[in-house]
């Protein structure tokens, strides 16, 4: 017992959100208080009501903002997620060069958004809790790599109706663009075999990735 709570203590320490993303509102202190809560009890050891005497505020006004613990679980993962889609907000791409530069700027957000504290610290607990690790696997697929992967998938789409693609399977692109950009990277992450990879290395990442891709899948001929 001892032993886990000296691990809770350390993890916490290395994985709290950073001086940048201090909490302000309600919503902000409740989601910081689910973060310390989770990472010291787990997700089945976590209460509500000490998620809400952490964060100040009443059992009441947290059911009304996230309904319950599963639901400021999905909306800690769902901030992160819309990190990386806003990474394909960029005009559409015309041309190889402009594929390129948003496939860079996506693989780069999405590999430090995965890496981060907040998001390795539920892969962490998903893989550790022992009741209930399906809920936790279903929010961060649903809500982390499935959203990212989902957005992706729309992006090449129109890059393959675009005809900047051939005539590639968007969804193969997207799962080969993934698996070169992450390799075994999460994992080792996760099971702090590594440190989370720096934004200059998510960047060398996503490049690497990006040129690998576009070597496969070649516009079509304009004749």
């Amino acid at each position: 017992m001892k032993e886990r709570k000296k691990t809770a203590a350390r993890t916490k320490a290395k994985d709290a959100p950073q001086s940048g993303e201090a909490a302000t509102g309600p919503r902000e202190r409740i989601m910081g208080a689910a973060f310390a809560v989770l990472t010291e009890k787990g997700y089945t050891g976590a209460s509500t009501l000490e998620i809400a005497t952490r964060a100040r505020v009443s059992k009441r006004e947290l059911y009304t903002l996230f309904g319950d613990k599963r639901g400021i679980l999905v909306a800690m993962i769902a901030s992160r997620a819309a990190r990386m889609h806003q990474a394909l907000n960029l005009p559409t791409a015309t041309d190889r060069s402009g594929l390129a530069e948003t496939l860079v700027a996506f693989g780069t957000t999405v590999l430090v958004e995965v890496c981060h504290p907040i998001v390795v610290t539920m892969f962490r607990l998903a893989i550790s809790e022992s009741d209930r690790p399906a809920e936790l696997a279903h929010v961060l697929d649903e809500n982390g790599r499935g959203a990212h992967r989902r957005a992706l998938i729309a992006f090449l789409g129109q890059m393959v109706r675009a005809g900047l693609l051939g005539d590639a399977d968007p969804e193969t692109v997207a799962n080969q663009f993934l698996a070169l950009l992450f390799g075994d990277t999460l994992m080792r992450v996760v099971m702090r075999a590594i440190d989370p990879p720096s934004q200059r290395e998510c960047a060398r990442r996503a490049q690497a990735a990006t040129a690998a891709v576009l070597q496969l899948y070649r516009p079509v001929s304009r004749t």
